[in-house]
Order: C-alpha cells, then sequence, then structure tokens
C-alpha cells in the first residue's frame, strides 16, 4: 500500500472501540484517529504531503465511539500535510469531508465530530 511517499509510510491500522491503549504523537510513529459523531461512519481517511493522495487508511470503517491507531515511519519528510475524511453516504457511497492542514509530527489525536474535525 503506498502512503504518503515523502514519509515512507506503512498503514498498520486496526479499530478498537472503548479507550485508547496507547497514546503517542506522530514523531513517535502513531496516532488515534477517532470517530466522535452521533451516527456517522468513517469509511476514508487520506492524507497528502504535496505529491499526492495516499490510499485509504482504514481497513475496516469506524461507527460512532470506534477508533484507530494509524502507524508509519517518518525518519525524515514533511511534517505538514492535509488529510480528508470519507463518510458513508447515501447507497455505500462516499461523501468526502473539507480539507484539513495537520502537523502529523505533533499529531496524538485526530477527533473526527458531528461538526467539527480538528487534532491535538
Amino acid at each position: 500500500m503506498r502512503i504518503l511517499k515523502s514519509l515512507c509510510l506503512t498503514a498498520a491500522l486496526a479499530a478498537f472501540s472503548g479507550t485508547v491503549l496507547a497514546q503517542g504523537t506522530g514523531s513517535e510513529g502513531y496516532f488515534q484517529i477517532y470517530n466522535n459523531t452521533e451516527g456517522n461512519v468513517v469509511v476514508g481517511f487520506y492524507t497528502n504531503a504535496g505529491d499526492g493522495w495516499s490510499d485509504n487508511w482504514l481497513t475496516d470503517a469506524l461507527v460512532p465511539g470506534q477508533n484507530a491507531q494509524a502507524s508509519f515511519n517518518a525518519d525524515t519528510g514533511n511534517c505538514d500535510q492535509v488529510f480528508q475524511v470519507g463518510w458513508l453516504g447515501d447507497n455505500d457511497s462516499e461523501v468526502l469531508d473539507e480539507l484539513i492542514a495537520i502537523d502529523i509530527c505533533a499529531a496524538s489525536n485526530v477527533y473526527l465530530g458531528d461538526n467539527e474535525i480538528y487534532y491535538d
């Protein structure tokens, strides 16, 4: 799977429900993606470091209350990324949200809410 060529990323995502087992930062090679919506399903998470969009980081959809750990290898590369979330739409289509800028090296958590998307 090709994920963020400039960061030499390898996606290793697993969906978890409940509390986070470990928290880290992008500089340590991983971060958490949370679906904090009331009823929306996340079906896609894509990143772009300026050299094109990644494949979908998610292997499974995230229903409300679930989260996934995103792992990558970022010894060198661009910390400034753009990400875009894909939501489950009508007839199993994917509806892409607005683009969000992120410092992938500083992110520990990415929160996907009904009316806001943010990270810390």
